[in-house]
């Protein structure tokens, strides 16, 4: 199974899109092969709210914690209190042992490194 991440879904869909061609062919290269998944937060971001696995609660708070200690450090500036939608998308990757794909990658790489990406 590959996660897919929201801006994977929306360059899929804008005929502009930067990255349209990957995207559509990542996600069909998934749906005909192991699979393909989005999470409630890529559908939250898309149309509504729903709700994440609580179990994944644990391993976003980790990497947000990690987030924010060094943001801190490097610019002297405190981040938002809530975890950023990437974290929980990151979180669901690590902890289904899922690659996620995404155009977005140095922050799932920095504080999810046990999760294969696929970029453009």
């Amino acid at each position: 199974m590959m996660l897919l991440d929201t801006n994977v879904l929306l360059y899929a869909a804008e005929s502009e899109a930067q990255y349209r061609d990957w995207a559509r062919e990542t996600i069909a290269g998934a749906v005909s092969t192991e699979g393909a998944a989005i999470n409630a937060i890529c559908l939250a971001e898309i149309c509504v709210g729903e709700t994440e696995p609580t179990i994944a609660a644990d391993i976003c708070a980790a990497a947000y914690r990690q987030y924010r200690s060094r943001r801190r450090r490097q610019s002297g500036e405190d981040s938002p209190r809530m975890p950023l939608p990437d974290f929980f998308i990151g979180a669901h990757a690590e902890l289904m042992g899922w690659p996620l794909a995404t155009a977005d990658s140095a922050r799932f790489a920095t504080y999810f490194p046990s999760v294969q990406l696929l970029t453009p």
